[in-house]
């Protein structure tokens, strides 16, 4: 004869199962952000930076050689801040975007949330002004 033993009478297992229950739902209320970096359009922009999080939006173009040197940058620090959403608009392909924004020189790091303005800095700022926008915002 085999013997049928019911696991959910081990209290030890149950209670592994509701802590895995718990971290389930958990992460199930948990704002769902997008890994990587999004490129921004006419179409998604304004359901991006409506978004509840955060959202860094860096303004930039092609042939723009300081926007080349914080690419990898942006890049870098969107891993280090999972709370914050890391965006980006090619102004060239976007003129009515970066126009509606005041973006007159490039590269331009606009911090949004719930689709407003929290924070514009200008230029090639490096890694400690993406580091100071983002500790900024973060909580």
């Amino acid at each position: 004869m085999f013997e049928i033993i019911l696991l959910s009478e081990d209290p030890e297992i149950e209670k592994i199962k509701q802590r895995m229950l718990e971290e389930m739902l958990k992460q199930q209320n948990e704002p769902k952000i997008p890994p990587g970096i999004i490129d921004l359009n006419q179409s998604n922009f304004d359901s991006i930076v409506s978004a509840e999080n955060p959202t860094l939006v860096d303004f930039w173009a092609e042939w723009c050689g300081p926007c080349k040197m914080m690419h990898p940058v942006f890049e870098s620090l969107s891993k280090k801040y999972p709370k914050i959403k890391f965006a980006r608009v090619n102004v060239d392909n976007n003129q009515n975007i970066a126009m509606r924004f005041g973006v007159q020189s490039i590269p331009t790091f606009i911090m949004f949330k719930s689709g407003k303005i929290l924070d514009k800095m200008l230029g090639a700022v490096g890694a400690p002004g993406i580091n100071m926008i983002c500790q900024k915002y973060s909580n």
